[in-house]
């Protein structure tokens, strides 16, 4: 069973791999759509500034060359910007869209820091990205800034004090003409002080506002260009109406993401054939294992397999067919179980045979005291006779020790089925087995009744620790002394041994007297055995070993019989030994 076990367990921990890991890359995937998609929305607001960042990180570098993706290229020229990437050296190693005679091949470690820190180079405006993944790369995007340039022109024609000359107002509304342009003053506190041109705000601006028009111009509906006046500390903004262009959705890890796609495509058509092949693999020997368990449930043990259903499982060989193979063990075992299912209502029968005898053997156990006490009341009651005072002693012990004798025997009744319900409090303490055992046979030795067999005691040389209870263990060796009292011819020796071996306790209790038949040996413990004979001094109907049994299995021990007719019967115990210290030593 533990090979169809683990082909078991392969196929479907297979199959829950695959399901698991389509899972994780179909979460995976999701999740890279997502960052794709958040990613584009932020994109959309921070256009261009958000770009350069996304460049550096798609840009591959191998050795001195440098690539970027191609929809970057094209999205840059189209809006206008140009690409500049610096080495550490301070060579340009890529350019991209650059202005002729505009732009420099190599930098100076002041000229980068001044752009960086400015935002500007020349008459452009620059958006900086440091990279030191690979190798210490600097992208420069930039695009000229005409309306700064502009602005800063104005602002030494037309201005005075930081504000536009009231005289020049008009010059500056001809400059700016039919553009849709306008220009504002605003000072430190963000208060508009002048507004020249077609102007849509006169509210005063927040503090974050202009860095947010800076910052993510495509959430504003105007690009604005700044000049600052260094005395007044105000501020000319030029304002310019956007032109209506979106921003192209950039496919971020767009190969990544189709990879997994692709993936998780093939582990799903995967997964489903292992799941199709499972089920017909699976389902077919299953229906007739259904039809087997219903035929077996009805009792028809002999009908495991129908000439039909032999036809399906096995080849003319007697092979098992390919699609059943997983099963073999399976199906073996279900020849086995009927088998063995077969024997078990065989031995149902008789033990049910067995239990109507003792019943019956019971019912004679006490009928024939009964009748005796009975029958001596019947006669005390009548009053025809007179008795003297002797006669009544021996009819009153008579009644009493019949009395005695049923009560002992529906004791023993009632213990064989607590001990077998385990409704009995088995008491553990230690026990020396030496000194109880040989108490229990210099009882034997000293009952003056007992005649007519021998008895000896050999002791183990060391002292034999168990843990259990002084009386079961004396009611148990009881029970086996008696039994071999009992049923043993005149002349008959019985010895009773203690001895040790390995890390357990032996008591024996041997005879050379009558033996046992294989029938008498195989049912000795089972309760409903006997043979009954009311003229014997018994102890119950036959419940004495089945009683000695359950006090052995009770206290963790085994019982074995060795016996054979004409050769005398050795009963062996075992128990766990005990170390004296809190301790079992089991084997």
């Amino acid at each position: 069973m533990s090979r169809i076990r683990r082909r078991i367990a392969v196929h479907f921990t297979l199959q829950f791999f695959f399901l698991w890991v389509f899972v994780a890359v179909t979460m995976l995937g999701a999740l890279l759509l997502l960052l794709q998609y958040l990613v584009n929305q932020d994109l959309q607001k921070t256009f261009p500034y958000g770009a350069v960042s996304n460049i550096a990180t798609e840009t591959v570098v191998e050795g001195d060359r440098v690539t970027i993706p191609s929809r970057w290229v094209k999205q840059l020229t189209e809006a206008g910007y140009w690409l500049q990437i610096v080495d550490d050296e301070g060579n340009v190693v890529y350019s991209s869209n650059t202005p002729d005679g505009k732009l420099k091949a190599s930098y100076g470690a002041a000229e980068l820091l001044q752009i960086e820190q400015t935002g500007r180079f020349g008459a452009f405006k620059v958006m900086t990205q440091l990279d030191t993944t690979d190798k210490p790369l600097f992208y420069m995007l930039g695009v000229e800034d005409r309306g700064a340039e502009r602005l800063d022109e104005w602002a030494r024609e037309f201005g005075e004090n930081g504000l536009v000359r009231n005289g020049s107002i008009p010059e500056l509304e001809q400059a700016l003409g039919s553009s849709g342009q306008y220009v504002q003053i605003v000072g430190p506190d963000g208060r508009i002080i002048q507004s020249i041109g077609p102007a849509v705000r006169n509210e005063p601006y927040r503090p974050l506002e202009l860095i947010s028009m800076s910052a993510e111009p495509a959430s504003h509906t105007t690009d604005i260009s700044v000049s600052f006046d260094d005395v007044t500390g105000n501020a000319w903004i030029l304002h310019t109406v956007k032109e209506s262009r979106d921003v192209t959705r950039q496919p971020i890890l767009h190969e990544v993401i189709l990879t997994l796609i692709y993936l998780g495509g093939f582990l799903l058509l995967l997964t489903l054939a292992f799941a199709i092949w499972h089920g017909y693999r699976y389902g077919q020997p299953l229906l007739l294992f259904t039809d087997w368990f219903e035929r077996m449930g009805k009792g028809h043990y002999h009908e495991a397999l129908t000439e039909k259903d032999k036809k399906k499982v096995f080849r003319k060989n007697g092979k098992i067919r390919m699609r059943y193979r997983l099963y073999k063990e399976v199906i073996a075992g279900f020849y086995d179980m009927a088998a063995k299912l077969e024997a078990s209502e065989k031995e149902r029968f008789r033990l049910e045979k067995t239990r109507e005898e003792w019943m019956t053997g019971i019912s004679h156990d006490l009928r024939t005291p009964l009748a005796t006490i009975k029958g001596y009341g019947h006669l005390l009651e009548s009053g025809q006779f007179t008795y003297t005072e002797n006669e009544l002693k021996d009819m009153g012990g008579m009644i009493r020790r019949k009395g005695d004798y049923m009560l002992e025997l529906l004791h023993d009744f009632s213990l064989t089925f607590q001990l077998k319900n385990n409704a009995v409090r088995m008491q553990r303490e230690d026990i020396e087995l030496n000194e109880l055992v040989r108490r229990a046979v210099l009882r034997y030795v000293n009952d003056a009744t007992i005649r007519h067999v021998d008895f000896a005691f050999e002791e183990h040389k060391h002292d034999l620790l168990v843990k259990g209870s002084a009386k079961w263990f004396g009611r148990l060796l009881d029970n086996l002394i008696t039994n071999a009292v009992k049923h043993n011819p005149d002349g008959t020796l019985i010895t009773v041994r203690t001895a040790a071996e390995e890390n357990e306790a032996i008591i024996v209790v041997e005879d050379d007297g009558a033996g046992m038949d294989e029938e008498t040996k195989r049912s000795l413990f089972e309760r409903y055995y006997r043979g009954t004979n009311t003229d014997e001094a018994t102890d119950g109907a036959g419940l004495g070993m089945s009683i000695a049994k359950a006090i052995v299995v009770a206290y963790q021990g085994r019982i074995n019989v060795e016996s054979r007719e004409g050769e005398g019967t050795k009963i062996i115990l075992r128990f766990p030994r005990h170390t004296g210290k809190g301790r079992i030593v089991e084997r």
